[in-house]
């Protein structure tokens, strides 16, 4: 009799500490407000899922791995806008030519554009907080 009670004050206790942490995590006001896209991104992020494109490209290690991940692909130095639109105009092995219009590809990249504003993949300066989240370094820091 005493064990079941200890069991069912242990049990509450593991309840109360799961709903209070919760409590904390997802009201905590620490993470800021979520990336605002413009009316062009919000386009372009609209062609990303009407074209399926995450089934085969990834954004920050998610969606497929047929193709790249284009997380990054904006800022690199060595690709940027036109290197997209090129793709996006062609496509190329294993994409398919979608036959985009200008602005439609002016969309994607304003989409691709503010993913990239967002942060780094891979980020390698990321830490675990104490409370459990963890901290990155974004593009948006200094």
């Amino acid at each position: 009799m005493m064990d079941t009670k200890k069991n069912i004050l242990v049990i509450g206790l593991l309840i109360t500490t799961f709903c209070f942490y919760n409590y904390l995590i997802y009201t905590s006001k620490e993470n800021g407000e979520p990336i605002k896209l413009s009316k062009k991104a919000l386009v372009g992020q609209k062609i990303w899922q009407d074209k399926n494109c995450w089934s085969c490209h990834q954004t920050y290690g998610l969606g497929g791995y047929l193709g790249p991940d284009l997380t990054n692909i904006y800022s690199n130095k060595n690709k940027g806008p036109n290197y997209i639109k090129a793709f996006l105009n062609s496509g190329v092995k294993s994409m398919p030519k979608f036959n985009f219009t200008e602005q439609e590809k002016e969309a994607i990249i304003a989409y691709l554009k503010t993913i990239d504003s967002t942060g780094y993949y891979p980020n390698y300066d990321a830490a675990l907080k104490v409370n459990g989240w963890v901290e990155l370094k974004y593009k948006n820091e200094k």
